[in-house]
C-alpha cells in the first residue's frame, strides 16, 4: 500500500448550521481519489451544552490494517532499522485491524471541555491521494522535499493590507520616496 502525505486539520464552528455540505465535499474528494479521511471527529455542543459526536474514516477494515502496517513500519524503520520496520508493521497492523481510531474518547472529552456552547470542532486526519504520483515522479527525477507551507486566501489579504499600509506610509509627507 502506498500512502500519500498526511495532514491534520482542526476546524472550529461558531453557531454551526450543518446541512451536509461538508460531508458531501469529503465524499466527492474520496470518490475522486483526491483525499481520504483516515480518521475524523466532529464534536458539537448545542446552546444548552448537549454534546453530539460524529466519527468518520474512509478506510475499510483491510485498508485500515494496511495503513497501520505501513505507518508502523515507517516508525519502526526510523527507530531500529529493518528489524524495527518489521516489528512496527506487525504492531501497526494489529492496532488498526478494527479501524483507525486516532481520535479516541479522551480526545472527545478534551475537545468538549474546550469549546463553548453553540459551537463545534472538527479534527480530521486526511491523506492527500493526489500527491502520490507527483511525489513518485519527483523522486524518480532525483528531487526531494525541502519545505512546504499552506498559503490561505486570508494570508494573501493580509499581505495586501500590509502592502497598502506601506504604500500609504510612503505617500505621507516625510515618507521615503
Amino acid at each position: 500500500m502506498t500512502i500519500g502525505p498526511i495532514q491534520l486539520i482542526v476546524l472550529g464552528f461558531n453557531r454551526p448550521d450543518f446541512k451536509g455540505e461538508v460531508m458531501a465535499e469529503f465524499d466527492w474528494l474520496k470518490d475522486n481519489d483526491v483525499v481520504r479521511v483516515i480518521d475524523g471527529l466532529v464534536v458539537r455542543k448545542d446552546a444548552k451544552g448537549e454534546v453530539t459526536t460524529i466519527k468518520r474514516s474512509d478506510l475499510s477494515g483491510k485498508e485500515a490494517a494496511e495503513f497501520g502496517a505501513v505507518v508502523g513500519a515507517l516508525i519502526g524503520l526510523g527507530a531500529a532499522g529493518i528489524e524495527g520496520a518489521e516489528a512496527g508493521a506487525e504492531v501497526g497492523a494489529a492496532a488498526t485491524e478494527e479501524g483507525v481510531d486516532i481520535f479516541d474518547e479522551d480526545e472527545i472529552w478534551d475537545v468538549v471541555d474546550e469549546i463553548p456552547n453553540d459551537s463545534a470542532a472538527a479534527l480530521i486526519l486526511i491523506e492527500h491521494r493526489w500527491a502520490i504520483g507527483l511525489r513518485d515522479a519527483i523522486r524518480r527525477a532525483g528531487g526531494f522535499h525541502v519545505a512546504d507551507a499552506w498559503i490561505h486566501p486570508e494570508d494573501l489579504v493580509a499581505v495586501g493590507l500590509l502592502a497598502a499600509e506601506e504604500a500609504e506610509a510612503l505617500m505621507e509627507p516625510g515618507g521615503a520616496a
